[in-house]
């Protein structure tokens, strides 16, 4: 397996693009991905109760599992918008279907922004008509979807399965009310691979939970979010199939790429300044550990320790404390990078300086090992800072 320079696009038959439509004042904020033909689907949304228009519209369109076009706004969230928000996101996928020569119902919509605003349908409409795929800017696309990022977050990859070289490419957005089990973000993966709507469904909803279910930045889970996945099978590889060794390369090269964009996302939440990976094992239960692994990345106390590279290993085994899995208190061993800072739950002496050097890089890794069975899992998030306040105080304003 390949990382490669590219796109969203690179796989084979499709295409995107994007521009500035005007629901935001200068940045790009409309964008297409399009697949020469019906590619097989998959999707996993937001758990908030309270979802937004996009996501119903996307849900029914799903039903036939198959996609040809997915369009995306940034802005506008279209969210608690009532009846006339629900009446603008399906005329949305009309506009885009019409636009495109496709069938409404493989025509799939996003929406991410602030929540309570009505999507300006004749902005929307005038930017659709101008999405111009024979001109088309794949990387305009990643930059459209974005809203408080800083950065876009994207990565490709090859691998030859079946004698065919398959090409997957994912990109994704997402910076602040980062809280998955799923949050504000958005995330798209293209293959050109062939494999089955069902198969690809159930990869989807395994790797989310390890992969974007592990992230948090500041605890909100959102009202917009989804994951959408399209597989065109234009790579001509034959069918993959559960339980080969074609589908270990597949699972291989989705992993990469949904963990890959996860951390993306968890690295540029809102004033972030540092990724904070956390690391379990030695739990009772995969579930457990990845638990709290989650709870040590989602505390603001450990968060802010992070921010002021402060080495208060308290607050981490607080955190471990009351994720609410199994542990046995006398027997935790902790480490910051290669210092260890408890065994057999008593505390350690450190290089200071060493500690020093460690906290003042971009990627801090926290190890637990709770000592009482063989599981493990992984956890992504970021420190709290200044910035992160100043960020969600003015949002809206």
């Amino acid at each position: 397996m390949q990382i490669i320079d590219g796109t969203i696009a690179s796989p084979k038959g499709f295409q995107a693009t994007g521009l500035h439509a005007g629901l935001k004042k200068i940045k790009k904020d409309l964008g297409v991905i399009y697949s020469e033909v019906p590619a097989n689907a998959a999707a996993v949304y937001t758990t908030n109760q309270v979802k937004a228009a996009p996501i119903f519209v996307t849900k029914t369109a799903l039903k036939n599992q198959t996609l040809q076009a997915i369009v995306v706004n940034s802005g506008v969230a279209n969210a608690c918008t009532g009846k006339i928000g629900m009446e603008n996101a399906k005329k949305m996928q009309a506009l885009a279907a019409a636009h495109l020569a496709v069938d409404q119902e493989n025509v799939a919509i996003a929406s991410t922004g602030v929540i309570g605003k009505q999507l300006p349908m004749s902005v929307i409409e005038t930017g659709i008509n101008e999405l111009d795929l024979q001109k088309a800017e794949p990387s305009a696309f990643h930059e459209a979807i974005l809203t408080t990022d800083t950065n876009t977050k994207e990565i490709v990859v090859t691998e030859k399965i079946n004698g065919q070289l398959v090409t997957m490419a994912g990109v994704a957005k997402g910076s602040g009310m980062i809280h998955p089990n799923m949050a504000t973000m958005l995330a798209f993966i293209t293959t050109d691979a062939c494999i089955s709507a069902q198969l690809l469904q159930t990869l989807l909803a395994q790797k989310t939970e390890t992969t974007f279910n592990q992230i948090t930045v500041d605890g909100d889970t959102s009202t917009n979010d989804m994951v959408l996945v399209l597989a065109n099978g234009l790579a001509k590889n034959s069918v993959i199939e559960e339980n080969s060794a074609a589908y270990e390369k597949f699972v291989a090269m989705f992993q990469l790429v949904s963990e890959t964009l996860a951390k993306m996302i968890a690295k540029d939440g809102e004033g972030a300044t540092k990724l904070i990976e956390a690391q379990v094992t030695g739990a009772r239960d995969a579930l457990e550990a990845r638990l709290v692994a989650k709870k040590i990345v989602g505390s603001s106390l450990v968060k802010t320790a992070i921010f002021g590279e402060d080495p208060n290993w308290g607050r981490i085994i607080c955190a471990v404390g009351y994720a609410g899995s199994q542990t046995d208190p006398e027997k935790i061993d902790m480490w910051i990078g290669n210092q260890q800072l408890l065994k057999q739950s008593q505390p350690q002496l450190f290089n200071k300086k060493i500690m020093k050097e460690t906290l003042e890089k971009e990627t801090i890794i926290i190890k637990v090992e709770l000592n009482i069975g063989t599981e493990s899992g992984k956890a992504w998030g970021c420190d709290l800072t200044y910035k992160y306040i100043e960020v969600n105080a003015l949002y809206h304003t």
